[in-house]
């Protein structure tokens, strides 16, 4: 975060563009916060119907962790 110039060496113009920059930086984060808030509830949304659906358990449940890590380290046999 900018601190703000030595006000004493601005002009009235330079700082009335400084007042407008500032604000119009307030105004992209306003804008960017609202959208994160959006896309939040929209996952929130996400995950209150997917708990629904599952009871509650989670879609990790179904998976075989042990067989998947020894899939990834390469320690798996061949199934065939």
């Amino acid at each position: 975060m900018e601190l703000l110039p030595d006000l004493g060496t601005l002009s009235d113009e330079g700082l009335k563009q400084l007042i407008d920059d500032l604000q119009a930086e307030e105004h992209q984060v306003s804008y960017r916060r609202r959208v994160l808030h959006g896309q939040i509830d929209i996952l929130r949304a996400e995950l209150v119907a997917r708990r629904q659906t599952t009871g509650g358990r989670s879609v990790l449940d179904e998976i075989d962790v042990d067989r998947l890590a020894e899939i990834l380290t390469g320690k798996a046999t061949p199934q065939g």
